[in-house]
């Protein structure tokens, strides 16, 4: 079972980093939009958006990586 369990855990790790990098690359990118936007507009910009789905996949990814982690302790004893 640790066989199947194991790359699993790496891809999710390599998930958590892609998120996490594309997430504050968006922060970033939004970062300087903010500071040139309008101060009257209103709404989320495209990029706090997805700056903030990237952030939501990165939690749902270590989630997912810390249920297969204590599987893997589980099954181990």
């Amino acid at each position: 079972m640790s066989y199947i369990l194991v790359p699993i855990m790496v891809i999710l790790v390599i998930m958590v980093v892609i998120s996490l990098v594309r997430g504050i690359a968006a922060f970033l990118k939004g970062t300087k939009e903010d500071l040139e936007r309008d101060p009257d507009a209103t709404g989320p910009t495209p990029n706090q958006v997805l700056q903030n789905k990237m952030m939501f996949n990165r939690i749902k990814y270590q989630a997912a990586a810390v249920l297969v982690c204590a599987l893997l302790l589980a099954l181990s004893r």
